[in-house]
């Protein structure tokens, strides 16, 4: 067995700063937040544990109690905040990419009688209503990551409950495909949000409880309304998990199920791609990858983040993918705008509007784009696909207001077509800037096979689609243009542009755009956005973002939860929350 970190508080040589690190602007009275940093290593954890035992791992949870985040609580019965949760990504980016050969994952604690006590109460009575909201967003999407593991590339997680799951720690295990409970007794599983504290389990339980585990609806009220949860045999006949088993058999029964989820497996035994550390440098307001610009205007509360195109032709085969490993071009690019995402929406949540722009040439867009169908097959290419699309997710369910640019110059064609596709509207220059550059090629777009079908969003429909909701007659005509480079026109006629303007009213028309944008209420375009971005089909996933947090939101802001006199504030003193039973 092949020990990934040594220690389960081992710290990185030459510093003391934990994995995912925050720098605190306030004492822990406040509700400042951190700047948060999301670059971590399996050497530098202090959470988790990682072990590969061939096409089997093992992540242990094993939380360092004085390891927080920021100052002001424990960790204690191995409850989590962000930092730890930045360490879970790492690991479930690191065991797909890292170690094609894992089929398995089982997801254990390291304590004795309990595996999660869920997130920290403390932490989050602590902490403003926009840290915990998007706490809880990343922490939903890491955990549709583990999710996403599963059906898209063969690594089935299973969660070995080696004692209590409650709250968000039952959450974490119902993100993985089997959940095994050791019968001891007292071990339960349960989610006491709405009982103890006036809230809802914010990552998904109630939703994946009735909708992924098909738990009856009234046995599912009981369940949530149940502090102390269910064990044994009751947890298993109602499906709140697969299998109960005494610790004798425990170790064997978990080798065995996590052996015959790694014979079902497809996925690769090739050799791993390792993530290293991002090329970032932040000077002032602007910060850059090799890739990814984005400059910061605080007067305007907007960022300018621009794209880069590919500057060579794609590799010949799959072999020549692998050799360029992180520099192969969809995954530097996908690896960059993820953290810049991830940075921007946690530590700037001024910057409410957010321009994207490319730069580069269409045609290798297009190249690569052609060769991630045709390489889809290899497991590095079909993992850079899948990042690719959980990055766009993450863009679709994030909080701002986004706005494409397409001038000339630009390649939003094929796989990065998809950016503007998730922005909420979409400028494009009808010819060149006289004044500046009369001579240059006016900007184009291009449709591909890729954007009808590979980068779905959570409502399990493409951009394309949603964008043409109820209007078949023009995603059909939409589609007969996949192939082609559609200039400004051309493009408005099929209705992939917002608007199509030249020079003369181009760049008036975007600045008046985007003063009116930082002119409106945050909250108002919060709603108002999220409501557009997602037509259609509901799924498990749209409920978790949509419905579950929407609603998490409102309760977290409610005087019963988080008033001076609310279950959240007096959890732990011996004291219940004193509650207005006004329904509203």
């Amino acid at each position: 067995m092949t020990a990934v970190q040594n220690d389960e508080q081992a710290t990185s040589s030459g510093t003391d700063e934990p994995a995912g690190s925050a720098q605190p602007t306030a004492d822990a009275e406040t509700t400042a937040p951190p700047v948060v940093d999301f670059d971590t290593h399996p050497d530098r954890y202090r959470h988790w544990r990682l072990d590969i035992d061939g096409d089997i791992a093992t992540v242990t949870l094993k939380v360092d109690e004085r390891g927080g985040l920021v100052p002001g609580y424990d960790l204690k019965m191995n409850s989590y905040d962000l930092g730890v949760d930045i360490e879970l990504y790492d690991a479930v980016q690191r065991l797909r990419f890292e170690h094609p050969e894992v089929k398995a994952v089982v997801m254990t604690g390291g304590l004795d009688r309990m595996f999660c006590a869920g997130a920290n109460i403390r932490m989050l009575a602590q902490s403003s209503h926009a840290w915990k909201v998007n706490f809880c967003k990343f922490t939903n999407e890491t955990r549709n990551g583990i999710e996403d593991a599963t059906d898209s590339s063969g690594q089935t997680w299973i969660a070995a409950l080696n004692g209590t799951a409650a709250g968000g720690g039952y959450e974490l295990a119902l993100a993985c495909d089997d959940i095994i409970l050791i019968d001891d007794g007292s071990s339960t599983v349960s989610l006491p949000e709405v009982p103890l504290l006036g809230v809802l389990p914010g990552t998904g339980g109630l939703t994946r409880v009735v909708d992924k585990r098909h738990v009856r609806k009234d046995r599912a009220d009981l369940f949530a309304t149940k502090s102390e949860g269910y064990r044994g045999d009751t947890a298993v006949q109602w499906g709140l998990v697969d299998a109960t088993f005494p610790k004798r058999e425990w170790e064997e029964q978990i080798g065995a199920r996590a052996s015959a989820a790694a014979d079902r497996s497809t996925r690769s035994g090739d050799r791993g791609v390792e993530l290293t550390p991002l090329d970032r440098a932040e000077d002032g307001d602007k910060i850059t990858y090799p890739l990814v610009t984005a400059t910061i205007d605080r007067d305007a509360r907007r960022v300018d983040i621009t794209v880069q195109g590919p500057s060579e032709p794609p590799p010949a085969d799959a072999a020549a993918v692998r050799d360029q490993g992180v520099d192969y071009w969809p995954l530097a690019l996908t690896r960059a705008l993820d953290d810049l995402v991830l940075r921007l929406r946690t530590n700037e949540q001024d910057l409410g509007t957010w321009v994207f722009r490319s730069e580069g040439d269409s045609d290798l867009v297009v190249a690569y784009d052609a060769q991630l169908r045709e390489l889809a097959d290899h497991w590095l290419v079909n993992e850079t696909m899948h990042f690719y699309k959980r990055l766009l997710k993450r863009l679709d369910v994030t909080s701002r207001s986004l706005i494409a640019v397409i001038e000339p110059g630009s390649c939003f064609a094929g796989l990065l077509l998809e950016i503007p596709l998730a922005c909420d509207r979409q400028y494009m220059l009808d010819g060149v800037y006289e004044d500046v550059a009369p001579h240059a090629t006016p900007a184009a777009i291009a449709l591909s096979e890729s954007n009808d079908g590979i980068f779905t969003m959570g409502n399990d429909i493409t951009r394309l689609e949603s964008r043409f909701w109820g209007h078949e007659e023009d995603l059909e005509a939409a589609r007969g243009k996949i192939g082609q480079s559609l200039d400004a026109a051309a493009a408005d006629e099929v209705g992939l542009v917002t608007m199509a303007l030249d020079d003369i009213d181009f760049e008036d028309e975007l600045r008046i755009v985007l003063e009116e944008r930082a002119s409106l209420s945050p909250d108002a375009l919060t709603g108002m956005e999220a409501n557009h971005r997602f037509v259609g089909p509901e799924t498990l996933e749209t409920k978790v973002f949509g419905r579950l947090t929407a609603w998490q939101n409102w309760i977290f802001n409610r005087p019963n939860a988080s008033g001076p006199e609310g279950a959240l504030r007096r959890y732990g003193t011996g004291q219940r929350g004193s509650y207005d039973y006004t329904r509203v």
